[in-house]
């Protein structure tokens, strides 16, 4: 008996010290992470502003990004201007910036008066910046993969960047955590803001040499 209570002991104590990971199947789901939550400036065909919420996003190649669009007034207006801004939303801005994600300008004219974010020309496209957001990408159409009437993956090329001076670090480089910037949280349809650095990529890795 004692043995018996012993040996119970040890089993114990060495769950204790290597406890079993259980991992839970969960499926297929769109869920990567962190999702950046993008703002697109467009202009239509009479040069109105319109602008969307998108999450599914990201950096294609040096100059280039990719974005999924569904059917929307953004894609309407890219038919007849190439032109394109992605700005960043923030803490700040994220009511507006989820307004523009939920409604659409094909059926509420004046959605943008709405956000109350002020607008101007981008420098070096022909689309608008919202300049309540931090950080603008200037970006042109370079290629529209699998199109079809419900969408396509577009491929657009990075003219310029504009980043409001208040967001600028010591090295005239954009202080992201500064910005206040959210991602988008796919399992539980939240927001959620970045937070702090916490490490030096390309160096820290170095320490495992």
């Amino acid at each position: 008996m004692l043995s018996l209570l012993l040996c119970n002991g040890i089993h114990e104590y060495h769950k204790l010290l290597n406890p079993i990971t259980i991992m839970k199947n969960l499926g297929s789901k769109p869920w990567i992470l962190p999702q950046p939550v993008l703002i697109i400036g467009t202009y239509d065909k009479d040069g109105k502003p319109n602008a969307m919420n998108a999450a599914w996003g990201g950096q294609w190649d040096m100059h280039e990004i990719i974005i999924s669009l569904g059917s929307h007034a953004t894609t309407d207006n890219l038919k007849d201007n190439s032109d394109l801004t992605v700005s960043f939303a923030t803490v700040d801005t994220m009511v507006a910036s989820d307004y523009v994600g939920i409604v659409s300008g094909r059926n509420v004219a004046d959605k943008i008066e709405k956000t109350g974010w002020t607008i101007e020309k981008a420098p070096n496209v022909n689309a608008p910046v919202f300049k309540n957001l931090p950080m603008t990408l200037e970006c042109r159409v370079k290629q529209k993969i699998d199109e079809s009437e419900t969408g396509y993956f577009l491929v657009a090329e990075i003219v310029n960047i504009l980043c409001d001076e208040k967001y600028l670090a010591a090295d005239g480089n954009p202080d992201v955590e500064r910005m206040g910037l959210i991602t988008y949280n796919p399992v539980h349809h939240t927001y959620i803001q970045l937070g702090k650095t916490v490490g030096k990529a390309f160096s820290d890795g170095k320490q495992l040499k």
